[in-house]
């Protein structure tokens, strides 16, 4: 199990299906606002939409969307912002990234301190 900033768990398992390059499944135990996701690697080998996808979502109070940002991790620089998407317990894409270390962050949710969710999916 690895470790998400702040200490909350996020559990991958390396899952990866014939039609992307990769993919990820893992869960969210409590974040808060500002959390991040583990990096994968995108060699970008295809024309795969990199995306992230919400199962079983909850917050300590009531969910009804999570506002998230993907990333590209840059060494010696500040990471390279490719945009945030609105997620309402789906999916949300990013289109066709370049090759790169890549990871989302949990920029914000509607309602409460923590999110949970109990399927989280990231293909690219």
């Amino acid at each position: 199990m690895a470790v998400a900033a702040g200490g909350a768990a996020l559990l991958s398992l390396g899952i990866v299906p014939a039609h992307a390059e990769g993919s990820r499944t893992s869960y969210i135990g409590g974040w808060e606002a500002g959390h991040e996701s583990n990096r994968w690697y995108d060699n970008n080998y295809d024309a795969t939409s990199t995306s992230v996808r919400f199962s079983g979502c909850e917050t300590d109070t009531s969910f009804s969307a999570a506002v998230l940002g993907l990333y590209k991790d840059i060494s010696l620089a500040p990471d390279e912002n490719h945009g945030s998407r609105t997620n309402y317990c789906g999916t949300s894409s990013w289109g066709d990234e370049s090759a790169g270390s890549y990871y989302f962050k949990l920029n914000s949710f509607s309602a409460g301190s923590r999110l949970s969710v109990t399927d989280v999916r990231i293909a690219w």
